[in-house]
């Protein structure tokens, strides 16, 4: 359990940006902004992304703040792999810095490493990095399906996890 970092600016365009509540504001002055509604539709359109991927949690909670641009995420994933995932899809979400990680594992694992990719990465340089062998690239590429659908689909700002040898 813990914070996780991501790039704000990169990942799925899941929702609207901060911009849109001030140009409604614009739009009718006196109308007032219902955040709490706005970080609702944002909670629980990472949720559905979440179950889109095919990843399942029990009691599986996603709460979005935008002020602080965090998602809490809690309930119980069934191995440390599908948390893993759970935790790397709500965060590799556009407008979203940071992944507060309160699910818990029913069958613990050892951990996995998570890597940023940068420009000019690829899998096979990030296998190469964190595996000594270019070659356990398709590890990382399992590790991140269904999120990944080709192994050359990375992009800067995207956090992978890098599974523990």
């Amino acid at each position: 359990m813990g914070i996780l970092s991501f790039i704000k600016d990169a990942g799925e365009k899941l929702f609207g940006t901060a911009a849109a509540p001030a140009q409604a504001a614009q739009a009718d002055p006196a109308a007032p902004v219902d955040v709490d509604a706005l970080n609702k539709i944002a909670g629980d359109a990472i949720a559905n992304y979440i179950n889109v991927q095919g990843l399942n949690a029990t009691n599986l909670q996603v709460a979005y703040d935008g002020a602080s641009h965090t998602v809490t995420v809690s309930g119980e994933a069934p191995d440390q792999a599908t948390k893993e995932k759970i935790l790397v899809a709500a965060g590799n979400v556009h407008n979203v810095e940071k992944v507060d990680d309160q699910l818990t594992v029913t069958n613990p694992a050892p951990e996995a490493q998570f890597h940023t990719v940068v420009s000019g990465d690829n899998l096979w340089k990030i296998a190469e990095k964190y595996y000594g062998s270019g070659a356990k690239n398709d590890v990382i590429f399992q590790a991140n399906t269904p999120m990944l659908k080709s192994p050359d689909k990375i992009y800067p700002g995207q956090v992978l996890v890098i599974p523990a040898q």
